[in-house]
């Protein structure tokens, strides 16, 4: 059996895409720059949290998209296109990390406090410092190599492209770009997932009563997980 299968597969193409475009939009109001993100988590602490929250979701989700995407076409270019920006969502989610900490941080030492804190340690050498060029280089590879294998088409392979201007770092905002890059994506893969799922066997009464203690049990889990 393929690993990330049709189902997993054509479901991350969606949400992927629809998460990190959601995360964007959520906060586009506020300004670019980290103090004022941190500022923003202070005043509007619910909508900055799901919104970077979304980000980081779309991020994770995406990993089992670009998997199969390169299973689908199975070219070279295509392949380390999809290493590139696998290790690329694995950075921004460590930039993630470092984002959930320095909101916690307005929390114990203000808006202030928190800014110094982060500023002061910005420039820290850490492994994805010198992996994040992946996080640009490797979508402009993946795009190259889809439109090199003529699996998505033009249009669709330089929309998946404007994904690699997507801002990157710690405590980003929303700028034009951001918006550019998400609806890019959402416009490149989407439409794949629909095919994707469209394509899959219909779900048996077997496979709904099956499915439901699953989802359930792992429900679970992650409220168990959550008390630490």
């Amino acid at each position: 059996m393929r690993f990330p299968n049709g189902w997993v597969g054509g479901s991350a193409l969606i949400a992927g895409p629809v998460l990190l475009l959601v995360g964007t939009l959520l906060r586009s109001p506020f300004h670019f720059f980290f103090p004022d993100q941190l500022r923003a988590v202070a005043e509007h602490p619910t909508l900055v949290r799901a919104a970077y929250t979304a980000f980081l979701a779309g991020n994770v989700v995406l990993w089992a998209a670009v998997a199969h995407l390169v299973h689908r076409v199975g070219t070279r270019w295509v392949a380390w296109g999809g290493v590139l920006v696998t290790v690329g969502l694995f950075a921004r989610t460590f930039h993630a990390g470092i984002d959930q900490a320095a909101f916690n941080a307005t929390k114990q030492l203000g808006v202030e406090g928190a800014a110094e804190l982060v500023a002061n340690g910005y420039g820290e050498l850490h492994l994805f410092s010198f992996l994040s060029f992946t996080i640009m280089f490797g979508w402009f590879v993946l795009a190259f190599g889809v439109y090199r294998a003529k699996a998505l088409g033009k249009t669709r392979s330089v929309a998946a492209a404007t994904t690699g201007l997507l801002p990157l770092g710690v405590l980003k905002g929303t700028e034009l770009l951001s918006i550019v890059g998400t609806v890019g994506l959402c416009v490149a893969l989407v439409p794949l997932g629909v095919l994707v799922l469209r394509e899959q066997p219909r779900l048996t009464r077997r496979n709904v009563l099956t499915a439901v203690p699953v989802v359930l049990g792992l429900g679970a889990l992650a409220v168990v997980s959550s008390l630490g």
